[in-house]
């Protein structure tokens, strides 16, 4: 039996997960404490908070996993710049000193900060980190596993096989092909930042039509048996750090759209670029869609686990549970980079003798909330400051009343999604709520949809849940018609929701409960607590200042309750 951490780092999304005896004792992004979005540098306050939660100090870990080889890393981004030579000279004196520094070294930096002999560090391959943390945590016996990210070593895409406390690699795709590194291309030629305005591009692509499928495929050639290759003319992140594309896909598509710029989809310009994020939309689903089809006819398994920050694609996971033939599918909320730290460690443990651990049935392994140092700094604040008898009550008549209340509970999540530990919540039913919300708290591009958080009466709103993705907000379904009017705030324009299903018993079901119970339904509109370009709040401290900040009629930490005067 063994004490093991796994770590992410340097270059987004870092994280640290610790696995003890096959158990997931706790999982944590980096962002979350050092405030900092998509933060990627070496993990230390995350690294200290999953020993502290344990109770452990470093020198009793059994060993440390890090998530990828650095070596292999650095061996790649150096052979692509001698052979992108002599375009990419400009960018040798950055690639030697951000890869022959830290990363090179970050194995021998986690021992002494560990405090754990250097043999005892160890790392996994970047791809089979991603497909660890996907089906080790899964309810499945037996799955077949896609890994697709941007790149890892020099692997964009993996197919796998897993089985009991075993995964197999049965092929892989190779830099610089990589559909990860499509969509990067066109979020940055949509104006979004790359590895944050991923999720902007798939909400925006439901406002327009498919109509430059035939342009996208210009792109990308599909072989229609999940084999795929990248028009290389076009991308340029195999020599340009910075730009992901070259000045041949802005012969094509037209100049990019300068980053920052308010969005009007009443204008023309604006309507052909989503447009041309649905058309991307669409071919990234025929992609992954031939993919899993392969995978299924190879791999023989009824379900399917997917990994990577492709994975993340709320709308292609939809898709695959409906059109793939798997019956079941399967993707862990912390799907990117992050996801490899509990990968690493969990593969560590095996190694170990340990048991694989139980299916993932909670997110909620990140710091535990201090209500009380909350309750006090508020009032040091000069907020109003009272303990809730029955706070899950309370937030139900606030909502029903149509109030915003901020939501804090226990440990926050793990990933990128609030799931009702660290969430604001508002009724699901007006769509000027979503209006309310995008320009006057969270500070979002206008096209961009809210989750409704269901319990059981309101599954039968949505085709297609519960599922094994559902609990977690990483898949989207489609919402009955007679259920529009009830969930107008959380319905995009396309008719769907990356609906939440909630079935373990917490604050949030009972919210959820109390809201049944008072004669509505039980559904809420559930979105982080966090404004445009932050991470999510961790601590009370997090949440109190985004309170003060903006446009919320309470705050709730656990049965603390915090008001304005």
């Amino acid at each position: 039996m063994a004490a093991v951490l796994g770590v992410s780092a340097h270059y987004h999304d870092a994280a640290a997960a610790l696995v003890v005896d096959g158990v997931v004792i706790a999982a944590i992004q980096e962002e979350r404490l050092s405030r900092q979005k998509n933060d990627p540098s070496f993990p230390a306050r995350a690294i200290d908070a999953c020993l502290r939660i344990a109770g452990i100090e470093g020198r009793a870990l059994d060993s440390v996993a890090y998530y990828e080889s650095p070596y292999a890393k650095i061996e790649r981004v150096l052979v692509e710049l001698v052979r992108g030579f002599p375009f990419t000279w400009r960018q040798f004196p950055r690639a030697i000193s951000g890869q022959l520094t830290e990363k090179l070294w970050v194995l021998d930096r986690l021992a002494a900060h560990c405090g754990v002999p250097r043999r005892c560090v160890t790392f996994r391959r970047h791809h089979e980190s991603h497909a660890a943390s996907a089906f080790f945590v899964s309810p499945f016996e037996h799955a077949a596993v896609l890994t697709i990210d941007g790149v890892g070593e020099e692997t964009t895409t993996a197919m796998w096989e897993g089985r009991g406390s075993l995964l197999t690699c049965r092929s892989t795709q190779a830099f610089p092909h990589s559909l990860g590194l499509l969509y990067a291309a066109l979020t940055a030629w949509l104006g979004f930042e790359v590895n944050e305005g991923e999720y902007k591009v798939m909400g925006l692509a439901a406002y327009g039509e498919p109509r430059f499928r035939e342009v996208i495929e210009k792109l990308v050639i599909l072989d229609g048996d999940g084999g795929f290759t990248l028009a290389l003319p076009y991308f340029a992140h195999h020599r340009d750090p910075d730009l992901p594309f070259s000045s041949r896909l802005e012969d094509l598509l037209g100049p990019r759209r300068r980053p920052g710029l308010a969005w009007n989809l009443e204008s023309s310009a604006d309507r052909r670029r989503a447009d041309v994020a649905a058309s991307l939309q669409a071919v990234l689903e025929d992609a992954l869609l031939a993919l899993a089809r392969r995978a299924k006819r190879e791999v023989g398994a009824s379900a399917l686990c997917l990994a990577g920050g492709v994975a993340l694609n709320a709308v292609a996971n939809g898709r695959l549970l409906r059109d793939s033939g798997f019956e079941r599918v399967f993707v862990q909320p912390a799907a990117g980079d992050a996801g490899g730290a509990l990968g690493a460690a969990i593969l560590a443990g095996l190694d170990a003798g340990d048991p694989r651990p139980q299916p993932m049935r909670s997110s909620a392994w990140g710091v535990p909330l201090d209500a009380a140092r909350g309750a006090s700094v508020a009032r040091a604040l000069g907020l109003e400051v009272r303990t809730a008898s029955e706070p899950a009550l309370e937030i139900a008549e606030r909502i029903a009343r149509g109030e915003l209340v901020a939501s804090c509970w226990g440990r926050f999540e793990w990933g990128p999604r609030a799931l009702g530990q660290r969430s604001l919540l508002a009724d699901p039913r007006e769509p000027a709520t979503r209006q309310r919300i995008n320009r006057r708290v969270k500070g979002r591009e206008p096209f961009r949809p809210f989750a409704p958080a269901v319990s059981a009466r309101a599954f039968e709103w949505f085709e297609g849940a519960p599922n094994d993705m559902t609990p977690f907000m990483t898949s989207v379904c489609a919402v009955r018609d007679e259920a529009h009017e009830e969930l107008g705030a959380v319905t995009h324009v396309d008719g769907s929701a990356r609906v939440q299903t909630v079935h373990e018993a917490g604050a949030l079901l009972s919210v959820l409960d109390a809201l049944e119970r008072g004669g509505r339904s039980p559904a809420v509109l559930n979105t982080s607590l966090n404004a445009a370009g932050e991470p999510i709040a961790g601590s009370s401290e997090d949440a109190l200042a985004f309170f003060l900040s903006h446009d919320v009629d309470a705050l709730y930490l656990e049965d603390v309750v915090v008001e304005r005067p």
